[in-house]
């Protein structure tokens, strides 16, 4: 099946990048493996996405983005992408179900959390040792927990746990905390957060589920455990750049380079939202970045296409 736009992955970059594609009448379609919106769905309250002064679930803010996408007859299709070939003015994706045909490529794939890679973290994921407060806070009422963690996420989700919990431990490796200033005031403010400073989780213990964690001080050396129902982990993220791995210029760090414009290093695909290397990663910066990437994409196509298909050329695989 040929489209004019495919993108991959549908979190606010990619919905925006379908709302601007669509709108600008190209054939649209945007693939996604897991569930519509990405990991802002998870969370309780946006607070600073302009228009929403009382704030908005991350849930309710993306289904409104896929709804606006819909309205402008994008298609949304619940497939996971497989290979992508980059070659030739025509693109290929492949999935587990079919093979597209694009004219334009926009890579939304995001980041996913980084883990601690400390023993026990694996064995407990899911019965104690959790990536998400949204997710999961209401199982830990009444109960003891600690976020790992000491920027917006960490602490974000930290004041929200105390809507839950009867405690929430905050420990951050430094002494002081990167996340916003507006964050920070309400966390320490709250008398159910306890912060634990320049200090790092070793282990975490347990049996059938969390007991306590194991904590070294960077400073006196000291090893202390601390009796924990669950844990919270916010330690940064990492790019979903496996499909592009090898072909995409990427930072260091595996985020893709993009210019101003979101064009990578191929011509006629794009990246926008948190795959991106930028300075800041925001819903806000997001939906910016994928209505850009449909912008340019819809310039490249015009650029590209139109003389050809106005000489009555077929476009093909291998084109």
């Amino acid at each position: 099946m040929q489209y004019d736009v495919i993108i991959i992955g549908s979190g606010p970059a990619g919905l925006s990048a379908g709302i601007y594609a669509a709108r600008g009448g190209l054939k649209t379609v945007i693939l996604e493996r897991a569930i519509i919106g990405g990991q802002i769905t998870s969370a309780h309250q946006v607070e600073n996405y302009p228009g929403f002064p009382e704030a908005i679930e991350g849930f309710e803010l993306t289904e409104r983005m896929r709804q606006q996408a819909e309205r402008f007859q994008a298609q949304f299709l619940d497939e996971e992408v497989t290979a992508i070939g980059m070659e030739g003015l025509c693109k290929i994706v492949e999935t587990h179900e079919n093979k597209y045909r694009t004219k334009a490529l926009i890579v939304c794939t995001g980041a996913y959390p980084r883990r601690l890679n400390v023993p026990g973290e694996e064995r407990f994921t899911g019965r104690g040792v959790s990536y998400c407060a949204t997710c999961d806070g209401a199982l830990y009422r009444d109960k003891v927990v600690a976020v790992i963690g000491g920027g917006d996420s960490a602490v974000e989700e930290g004041i929200y746990l105390t809507h839950f919990v009867r405690k929430v431990y905050i420990i951050h490796r430094r002494d002081e905390l990167r996340a916003q200033k507006i964050l920070q005031e309400r966390a320490f403010q709250n008398p159910k957060i306890e912060f634990i400073w320049n200090s790092v989780v070793q282990e975490i213990y347990g049996t059938d589920k969390i007991e306590k964690l194991e904590i070294f001080n960077r400073i006196t050396g000291q090893i202390n455990f601390l009796p924990v129902d669950g844990v919270f982990i916010y330690v940064g993220i990492l790019p979903n750049n496996k499909l592009l791995e090898s072909r995409i210029n990427l930072d260091e760090a595996g985020f893709v380079y993009t210019d101003e414009f979101m064009h990578t290093n191929i011509p006629g695909v794009y990246a926008a939202g948190d795959i991106r290397h930028k300075v800041l990663r925001q819903v806000v910066t997001a939906t910016s970045d994928g209505a850009i990437a449909a912008f340019s994409a819809e310039k490249w196509i015009r650029d590209n296409y139109e003389a050809l298909e106005e000489n009555g050329a077929k476009l093909s695989v291998e084109q």
